[in-house]
């Protein structure tokens, strides 16, 4: 059975995008929204994965206005939400047990940072065994300045990366058009 997973688009994303930091994708949130509302109609998993710190400083902070999730993120009815504190979904949630035990070995990710968390989960994900799909329209990326990378190298490095060992890239569309062709 294949999930729907959705990374770290919190308010603090939205923050990002509202500032007008350098990104790739800052549509992606309709697009995120698009595929929770079709993965929901064809009654498939929507997982929800958010990132907290412990820092009282950190934008994602459990009290912060950063951590809550962006619309397009909110987790309906019984969704599973995991609660993160490391770069991959994986490592400090149950996440894999989750998955194990509702038959799940395919995920269609979707979120936020591409270079960062997104790009962590894929590849873990992929160590574990699982099918690793990347709705590449559909994730966030973000400028490194200290570094002066653009958003769209840090982006197309990544997906290049990801899709040489750990995942298949494919768009919003083409995705949206297989969940149609499911029986």
């Amino acid at each position: 059975m294949k999930a729907l997973i959705i990374i770290d688009m919190q308010m603090e994303m939205q923050r990002r995008l509202d500032a007008g930091r350098d990104c790739v994708n800052g549509d992606a949130p309709s697009r995120i929204a698009a595929l929770a509302a079709a993965y929901r109609e064809r009654s498939l998993p929507v997982l929800h994965i958010r990132h907290r710190e412990d820092d009282p400083a950190s934008p994602v902070h459990a009290d912060a206005a950063g951590y809550p999730p962006m619309p397009c993120a909110e987790a309906v009815g019984d969704e599973p939400v995991f609660i993160k504190q490391t770069s991959s979904a994986f490592a400090s949630t149950d996440l894999a047990a989750h998955l194990q035990q509702q038959g799940i070995t395919e995920l269609v990710v979707t979120g936020a940072v591409a270079g960062f968390c997104v790009n962590s989960t894929v590849r873990n994900g992929s160590d574990l065994g699982f099918t690793m799909t990347v709705v590449q329209d559909a994730v966030i990326g973000f400028d490194l300045p200290k570094t002066g990378l653009s958003a769209q190298v840090i982006f197309d490095v990544t997906m290049a990366h990801l899709q040489a060992e750990f995942a298949r890239l494919e768009d919003t569309e083409t995705e949206l058009n297989a969940l149609g062709n499911l029986v």
